[in-house]
């Protein structure tokens, strides 16, 4: 039997990010296959684009594991673009950095190869600051010349799965010259509205802010990215032709935060309903000064984000939307 044709991809079409991005796609016309771990996922695939007022009579839904070779040449069969979102993000670190690193670094090869032998244009991948700012520097400013050393001391297994990952997806355009494009998006901690109905990942630190649950607030400092300027970033990778092996850092403008930063925009935004919000931070020295650049994206894919207030502001009001948090609705 002979497909449809289907422009682009998504992996982890099930996920926090992959529903944005496959909202995205079809929000200009494209034509969408998304895999899941298993077909169980596909009706909350759906439903999350509903929500989104997507259209979601041109997707496809098929089973494919970062883990196994199963599945992925029929998912990336006839396609021209791939956006590989799909990555192991864990709610605690595991004691066995393996498994995080060997999914990120074997999915991402396996994603690769299945998309050159089906002749797709190119791959966006979805990386992370991670891969980026996470070995230390006399001065804190990173732009995407950056890499995070993976045997960087005490990092932890996360960030040293993204360094791997995106280092071997390097690796493999240099063994596989020509055949192939690529363009990486190293996005900062990601917040914004989520279309699943269930908590997801950088969520559950809002939630838990929000609520005053957390019992105090880490002394760190980072950067912020809307998730749906995220989503908005591959759309725009996956069509603009000087993107072709190159990678992008995408924060929101202005300043990094801090966890506290985060807690008093949350406490700001729900006014009243936001007395039981934490504040108060947990003892050390203040964070150092930290710059991430974002021109690039700006200037070479035209991708203008959001401001970080709006992005927590839009995160809380979700989180109510979807009773999410245990704060009542706003009227």
């Amino acid at each position: 039997m002979t497909r449809a044709p289907v422009k682009a991809l998504v992996t982890g079409g099930n996920g926090y990010l992959g529903t944005q991005v496959i909202a995205a796609l079809l929000g200009q016309g494209t034509e969408v296959r998304a895999t899941a771990r298993s077909l169980r996922s596909e009706p909350e695939i759906r439903d999350a684009l509903r929500r989104a007022g997507a259209d979601d009579e041109r997707l496809e839904v098929v089973a494919a594991d970062l883990t196994s070779d199963e599945g992925w040449a029929a998912a990336t069969e006839g396609v021209e673009e791939v956006h590989h979102v799909a990555s192991p993000i864990p709610p605690t670190q595991p004691e066995d950095p393996d498994e995080l690193i060997i999914p990120a670094r074997d999915g991402t090869r396996r994603v690769l190869d299945a998309a050159r032998r089906a002749g797709a244009r190119r791959v966006i991948l979805t990386s992370s600051f991670a891969a980026v700012g996470y070995s230390p520097k006399p001065v804190r400013d990173y732009t995407e010349a950056d890499w995070t050393d993976p045997d960087t001391p005490g990092l932890a297994p996360y960030p040293r799965s993204k360094a791997i990952a995106e280092r071997a997806a390097w690796e493999f355009m240099d063994q596989h010259p020509g055949e192939i494009e690529l363009v990486v998006l190293n996005p900062t901690f990601i917040l914004g509205p989520s279309l699943v109905a269930s908590l997801r990942s950088s969520l559950v630190a809002i939630k838990a802010i929000a609520e005053g649950t957390m019992p105090a607030l880490p002394r760190q400092r980072f950067g912020v990215v809307d998730v749906r300027d995220v989503a908005d970033a591959h759309v725009r990778a996956a069509a603009t032709p000087g993107a072709a092996n190159r990678r992008y850092l995408l924060l929101a403008d202005g300043p990094t935060t801090t966890w506290r930063g985060v807690a008093e925009a949350v406490r700001d935004h729900l006014g009243p309903a936001g007395a039981a919000v934490t504040v108060e931070e947990a003892p050390g020295e203040e964070p150092a000064p930290l710059t991430i650049h974002n021109e690039r994206a700006k200037d070479e894919l035209g991708w203008r984000p959001r401001p970080a207030l709006t992005t927590i502001g839009d995160t809380v009001d979700n989180l109510r939307d979807l009773g999410l948090l245990a704060i009542p609705p706003a009227s």
